[in-house]
C-alpha cells in the first residue's frame, strides 16, 4: 500500500472547514458575504443557541439556477472568478468557492434558490457524512434562503471548542454589525432564538449613515466624531474618526474597510495610530469607521483563508495617503471654522491692540533656533508682565469693548468671552451655548507647542557634524534600506553613508538629537521602512523634545490672569491646530450647555 494517499473528498472538505469554518459566526460571514455577491438588497439573519442549533439566512439577490445548485456544494466551485485576470482585479467579497462546501462537510446544510428563470425554486440538501446533494423541486421568492443546522454534528471535537451561546452570540452580532457598517445601502435584520434583536435599514444619505452608525457603535461616538472625504492620487478615504478626547482603553471600536470589505491590516494600523500621534494619551486607542476605496487591481485580497488581510500593490502610497489626510482631519479640529477663523484674528486685532503689541499668548518670532527653551519662557514672562502693567483702568476698558462688540455680532466666538479665573488653574468662559472651562496651563501648552513646531518646520532642522563618525553594523538588507531611502535621513537632518554590505556610518545629526540614542533611533526608523515603506520616528523624537520645551514655556498653574489675557488665550486656541488636547492627549477645555447646567440644578423638573 502507498505511504501517500489522495484524501477522500469529505475529509479535504473538513480540512478546509478548519481555515473557513470556525465558528458560528464565521459561517454568518461566509453566507451573507455570498448573499451580498448576488445583489441582495435585504439579508435576514436567524440563529438559535448561538448558531450551533440553527443559522438560516434569507436574502432578496439574483439567485442560483437548478442546474447551478448542485455544483455550489462543490469544492472551489463559483461564479466569481473565471481566470488569473479576474484573480488580480477581485471586487466580490467571496471568490475562493471553499464556504458552501466546507459548511456543509460539518453541518446540515439545506440551500433552496430562485432565479426567476423557472416557475418554481429548487432546494439542495446535504449532510457531512456522505456529501451527496439531493435536488427536490420547493416554494420561495426571488432570492436564496441557506439553512443550516446542528453545526459541527459529525466533528464533536471541534464542537467542544465551541463557548458559550452567550459568547457565540456575541461573536455574531459582532460580525453583522461589521456587515452592516460595510454596505449602507442594504437592510438587516437579526432574530436570535424567536425575538428579533436588530433592525437597520437601508441608509442612502449620510444623516441616515451617521444613524446606523450611531445604533451600532453607540451614539456617543457619533457625537465625538469627525466626518472625513478625502480624494487623492486614485484613493479614497472617508468615515469617521472620532476626537481623541474620546479614546478607548482598548481597540475595540475600530473598524476600517478597503472597497468594501473589513479588515485588519498593520499597515493601516500603524498609518492611524501614526496620525494621532500628537494627539492621543498614553497607552489610549482611537476610535474609528473608514473606508478606503481604490482600484481593485492596486489591492490583493488573496493573502489570508478568511480574508482579514490584504495587501496595496504600492504599500508606501496607501500608508502616506491614510497618515496625511488622517493628520490633516485631526489637525484641523478646533473651536473655529476657517471663516470664524478670520474673524476671530479681526476680534483679537481690535480688543487687543492697546494691552500688547505681541497679539497672544506665548511666542515671539526668534532668529536662530540653537535655543528655543529660553525663548519661550522669554516671550510668555514678557507678555504677561505687559498685559499686568497696563493695569486695571485698560483691563476694565478692554472689557466694555469685548462686550460692546460681543453685542454688534450675531454670534459670540466659538469659545466665548472670559468671566473669570478658577484657582489660578481653570478659565471660565461664556459663548453662546453656555459656559465654557479651560485648562489654561494645557492649551497655552498647545499652543507653544503648535508654535514651536511651526517655527522648526520654517527654518528647517539645524544639523552638526560628527568630530568622530559613528558607525553602526546593520544586516544587509537594513544597509540597502539606508542607501535607498538616503534621501528621508537628509531631509531630517542626518548625514548617513553605507560604509560596507553591513554597515553605516552617521556623519552629521539634528541639534536636537544630540543627546539621544542615535544608533537605535536609526535602527528603529529602518524597521519602519521596511515594514511600512516610511517612518515617522525621527519627526516624533524630535516633536517630544519640542513638546518638553513647550511645557516648560507655557503658562503655569495657580499663575493670576488678567481678562485680557485670559481672552487672548481663547482667541489663541480658536486658530491653533490641534487645539482641543494638550501635548500629552488631555483634553483642553470643556462645553456645558444649558441643558446640562439645568439638569444639575433640577430646573424644569
Amino acid at each position: 500500500m502507498n505511504k501517500i494517499q489522495i484524501l477522500s473528498p469529505r475529509l479535504a472538505n473538513q480540512i478546509a472547514a478548519g481555515e473557513v469554518v470556525e465558528r458560528p459566526a464565521s459561517v454568518i460571514k461566509e453566507l451573507v458575504e455570498n448573499s451580498i455577491d448576488a445583489g441582495a438588497k435585504q439579508l435576514d439573519i436567524e440563529i438559535e443557541n448561538g448558531g450551533s442549533k440553527l443559522i438560516r439566512i434569507r436574502d432578496d439577490g439574483g439567485g442560483i439556477a437548478k442546474d447551478d445548485l448542485p455544483l455550489a456544494l462543490s469544492r472551489h466551485a463559483t461564479s466569481k472568478i473565471i481566470n488569473l485576470d479576474d484573480l488580480e482585479a477581485v471586487a466580490t467579497l467571496g471568490f475562493r468557492g471553499e464556504a458552501l462546501a466546507s459548511i456543509s462537510s460539518v453541518a446540515r446544510l439545506k440551500l433552496t434558490s430562485n432565479d426567476g428563470s423557472e416557475e418554481t425554486a429548487w432546494c439542495v440538501q446535504a449532510e457531512g457524512r456522505d456529501m451527496a446533494a439531493h435536488l427536490t423541486p420547493a416554494g420561495h421568492p426571488r432570492g436564496t434562503s441557506v439553512e443550516v443546522r446542528d453545526l459541527f454534528f459529525n466533528t464533536p471535537a471541534r464542537r467542544k471548542f465551541l463557548r458559550t451561546e452567550k459568547t457565540e452570540y456575541s461573536r455574531i452580532e459582532d460580525i453583522l454589525k461589521r456587515l452592516a457598517l460595510s454596505r449602507f445601502e442594504l437592510g438587516f435584520s437579526l432574530k436570535n432564538n424567536g425575538r428579533v434583536v436588530h433592525s437597520w435599514r437601508p441608509a442612502d444619505s449620510q444623516a441616515e449613515q451617521e444613524r446606523r452608525v450611531a445604533q451600532i457603535c453607540g451614539p456617543t461616538f457619533m457625537e465625538n466624531s469627525v466626518h472625513v472625504d478625502i480624494e487623492r492620487s486614485g484613493l479614497r478615504l472617508w468615515g469617521w474618526v472620532a476626537l481623541p478626547t474620546f479614546s478607548r482603553s482598548q481597540a475595540d471600536l475600530q473598524h476600517f474597510f478597503v472597497n468594501g470589505r473589513a479588515i485588519r491590516d498593520k499597515l493601516v494600523s500603524h498609518a492611524i495610530k501614526q496620525a494621532y500621534q500628537d494627539v492621543l494619551y498614553h497607552g489610549r486607542h482611537p476610535a474609528f469607521v473608514l473606508y478606503l476605496e481604490l482600484d481593485a487591481a492596486n489591492v490583493d485580497v488573496n493573502v489570508h483563508p478568511t480574508k482579514h488581510e490584504v495587501r496595496f500593490r504600492d504599500s508606501r502610497l496607501v500608508h502616506d495617503f491614510l497618515f496625511r489626510s488622517l493628520h490633516k482631519a485631526l489637525a484641523d479640529v478646533r473651536p473655529a471654522s476657517e471663516d470664524q477663523a478670520e474673524r476671530v484674528y479681526a476680534v483679537q486685532d481690535v480688543t487687543l491692540e492697546n494691552i500688547s503689541s505681541q497679539a497672544s499668548l506665548g511666542l515671539g518670532v526668534k532668529t536662530h533656533f540653537e535655543s528655543p527653551a529660553s525663548h519661550v519662557s522669554e516671550a510668555s514672562q514678557n507678555y504677561f508682565a505687559q498685559a499686568q502693567d497696563v493695569g486695571s483702568g485698560a483691563a476694565t476698558e478692554v472689557e466694555h469693548s469685548l462686550h460692546a462688540l460681543s453685542e454688534q455680532q450675531q454670534d459670540l466666538p466659538p469659545l466665548g468671552y472670559a468671566i473669570a479665573q478658577l484657582k489660578g488653574i481653570y478659565i471660565l468662559a461664556e459663548n453662546e451655548h453656555g459656559l465654557i472651562v479651560v485648562d489654561m496651563h494645557a492649551a497655552h501648552e498647545r499652543i507653544t507647542y503648535e508654535r514651536l513646531k511651526a517655527q522648526q518646520e520654517q527654518q528647517k532642522i539645524q544639523s552638526q557634524p560628527l568630530l568622530v563618525p559613528q558607525s553602526i553594523a546593520v544586516s544587509e538588507k537594513e544597509a540597502g534600506y539606508a542607501e535607498e531611502r538616503a534621501d528621508i535621513f537628509s531631509r531630517l537632518g542626518f548625514d548617513i553613508e553605507r560604509a560596507g554590505p553591513e554597515s553605516l556610518l552617521i556623519r552629521q545629526l539634528p541639534v536636537m538629537l544630540n543627546r539621544s540614542h542615535v544608533e537605535q533611533l536609526v535602527r528603529d526608523v529602518l524597521s519602519d521602512l521596511i515594514e511600512f515603506g516610511s517612518s515617522q520616528r525621527i519627526e516624533n523624537n524630535i516633536n517630544d523634545i519640542l513638546s518638553t520645551m513647550a511645557c516648560h514655556g507655557s503658562v503655569r498653574a495657580n499663575r493670576k490672569l488678567t481678562i485680557p489675557e485670559m481672552n487672548a488665550l481663547l482667541r489663541d486656541m480658536e486658530i491653533t491646530e490641534r487645539s482641543g488636547q494638550c501635548n500629552h492627549g488631555r483634553p483642553t477645555w470643556s462645553q456645558l450647555d444649558l441643558v446640562q447646567l439645568d439638569k444639575l440644578f433640577m430646573r424644569g423638573q
